[in-house]
């Protein structure tokens, strides 16, 4: 069999990384504060446009435009108090892994047309493959180095769109592939047809009204949980000016209009107390009396010490028994809550680095509290970005999530915002209520088709007083979404070296050039 020739770029390197870069600021714009979910769609056509044909180095410059672009912009809040270095650090790192993952998408697309020249290889398998491969960029983002920081993924993007409830089946790595996959293969469509034939375009059109007619996976319902959740807008900041425990006396303040009001939990958010209760009696004796007078357990969260450890701690703290069932914190954010490899990466930024005194350590626990018979499931801040937290969650019998977390490190960015969006894509990933409560806001009581129930804008001291709905029963996101992103990613991968494997022995047997190059 005598090898086609690679496919040559659709537009040259000089268009592709303006392009590209173009791409990336595009792509900002569909994650909130905008939140124009459409524009991920142009936003990815363009990226992967600029990568078509392109040999490694040159998909090396284009990944790296569109990464640099797209996370400068997305992760801007990481300078608000600490500065540009943690800034740039995580946009260039962020933007270096999107250009090594650009390069088995430019792969791709060299080669795949080389084995399935044919429509079903250029309609199908590619954009398969180039979106499965987009997937595990994401994947791995999302959990290397040092856990990785999940942000910015495609899925999220979707929250506010029609295809949102996709999520609930396939999970938000499902939906990344499948947003991406219809962008390929609308490209491959208007490559192969020039748009004169529309049968070509049944594939994509398929995706598409799957899509969009797809409805959420149904959960059982499961009664309610009346809710008292408080803002207090105190100092919570990292560098914020405060007295010792100001904090807990403003989630007290804005506490107090609950007093005599019936709820089966009052819920504070992350750091929401600033001593550690489970070693200062004075705290144990605030908190015991809070519990006595809205005659209810409270769901409230500090940081705790057990020897040498510290802990991001949620407690669910009784009158009677304190501290009864502890969560402590699954991802503590690498430089920012530790500083993993302390002594490598001090010389580099010794007084950045040695604003971080604390060193938190990662919790095992499971991420459930047992509230009188009703499962919830926990999350802290940015550990709702990170699948297996809540997914273990819902798995383990929570009926209703409830994340706690501190934005005041970010006040006057869109941290809060993006950070909502993922609260409200578990909410129908899971098919679970989510009460999101902030230190300083946003904070929503959420449904669990997504809707917002109750909310409290930001920068402002308040509570929230909810019947929220439980649910029970398991979503296939939840059942099968490990399996999907193994599939996906690894699946992907292997696919990719299996096409390189098939091309190496073909133009051995043809004694015709390796399959790929390193050129320009």
């Amino acid at each position: 069999m005598v090898l086609a020739d690679p496919p040559r770029p659709i537009v040259p390197l000089a268009i592709a990384a303006p392009l590209s870069t173009a791409a990336g600021l595009l792509l900002v714009t569909a994650y909130p504060a905008l939140a124009w979910w459409p524009m991920a769609f142009p936003a990815v056509a363009m990226a992967l446009v600029a990568l078509t044909g392109r040999r490694v180095w040159s998909a090396v410059l284009v990944g790296f435009l569109f990464g640099a672009a797209f996370f400068s912009v997305n992760l801007l809040f990481t300078a608000r108090y600490l500065g540009p270095v943690p800034w740039i650090a995580l946009s260039v790192l962020e933007a270096l892994l999107t250009a090594a993952f650009a390069v088995p998408i430019a792969l791709a697309y060299r080669w795949m047309p080389r084995i399935a020249p044919g429509r079903f290889g250029r309609l199908i398998l590619l954009p398969a493959l180039v979106a499965g491969l987009w997937t595990l960029r994401e994947q791995v983002v999302g959990s290397w180095p040092y856990g990785g920081f999940p942000w910015g993924r495609i899925g999220v993007s979707q929250v506010n769109g029609p295809f949102a409830e996709v999520a609930s089946w396939v999970g938000m790595s499902g939906l990344s592939f499948l947003a991406v996959l219809v962008c390929a293969m609308a490209i491959e469509y208007v490559r192969r047809s020039r748009v004169r034939r529309p049968l070509p375009a049944v594939p994509a059109f398929l995706v598409v009204i799957v899509l969009l007619a797809l409805p959420q996976f149904p959960t059982s319902d499961a009664g309610a949980i009346r809710v008292g959740a408080v803002q207090g807008n105190g100092p919570a900041g990292y560098f914020d000016q405060r007295e010792r425990n100001a904090v807990l006396n403003a989630q007290l303040a804005a506490s107090a209009p609950l007093f005599g009001e019936e709820m089966d939990v009052l819920l504070w958010p992350e750091g929401g107390v600033d001593s550690d209760p489970t070693s200062s009696p004075a705290t144990a004796a605030v908190l015991n009396q809070l519990s006595r007078r809205v005659d209810a357990p409270l769901l409230v969260s500090a940081v705790t010490e057990r020897g040498t450890q510290l802990y991001n701690s949620a407690l669910l703290w009784t009158a009677d028994g304190g501290p009864e069932q502890t969560y402590d914190k699954r991802h503590p954010v690498p430089f920012g809550e530790y500083v993993p490899d302390r002594a490598f990466w001090e010389p580099f930024a010794p007084d950045l680095i040695g604003l971080i005194g604390r060193e938190y350590t990662p919790g095992t626990a499971s991420p459930v509290f047992d509230l009188n018979g009703i499962g919830v499931g926990l999350a802290i801040c940015f550990d709702v970005i990170y699948d297996d937290v809540v997914w273990d969650g819902a798995a383990e019998g929570a009926q209703v999530f409830m994340f706690q977390t501190n934005n005041a490190d970010f006040r006057g960015t869109d941290e809060n915002l993006q950070q909502l969006a993922f609260a409200r894509m578990r909410a129908i990933e899971t098919g679970r209520s989510v009460v999101n409560l902030s230190t300083v806001g946003t904070s929503q009581v959420i449904a669990p088709d997504g809707a917002t129930l109750a909310q409290l804008p930001v920068d402002v001291a308040g509570h929230m007083l909810t019947d929220v709905p439980l649910r029970t029963g398991l979503t296939p996101a939840v059942v099968i979404g490990p399996a999907v992103k193994i599939i996906l990613g690894g699946g992907s991968l292997a696919a990719l070296v299996v096409a390189g494997a098939v091309l190496a022995v073909r133009a051995r047997t043809n004694k015709t050039p390796a399959p790929e190059g390193t050129g320009v």
